[in-house]
């Protein structure tokens, strides 16, 4: 069973920071890459930044320049540096891994309880 445990979100006022942090632990071979999603009530949950296992990382246009996603292969955990924060960031965030149980099998997702990020003007 893969666990995934988050921390980091809270309240903040517009233009400040928060760092989200997320630890995976379990019965995990290997992760092809790790993510943070978010949603707000009524929309869908969307990407927000993701990164491989070699680094290679992605984000949302709208967090392009504000955010930045890291990774520890070692331990297994994955940040995302909120920088500049603005009122329509507020939402609560999920990471997200895709694993591997073994060499040769597939891969499954699992996802954090999630987060509450509020940021205020």
């Amino acid at each position: 069973q893969v666990q995934l445990v988050e921390s980091g979100g809270g309240l903040v006022q517009a233009g400040g920071s928060l760092r989200l942090s997320c630890a995976a632990s379990g019965s995990i071979f290997s992760i092809d890459a790790m993510g943070w999603y978010r949603q707000v009530p009524g929309k869908q949950r969307e990407l927000v930044a993701g990164i491989t296992s070699g680094g290679r990382t992605n984000y949302a246009d709208s967090v392009k320049g504000r955010f930045t996603i890291s990774r520890d292969n070692a331990k297994n955990t994955v940040d995302l540096q909120m920088n500049s924060l603005k009122p329509e960031d507020t939402a609560v965030y999920y990471c997200n891994i895709r694993y591997r149980l073994g060499l040769l099998q597939g891969a499954y997702d699992a996802w954090g309880q999630g987060t509450q990020v509020t940021v205020s003007s």
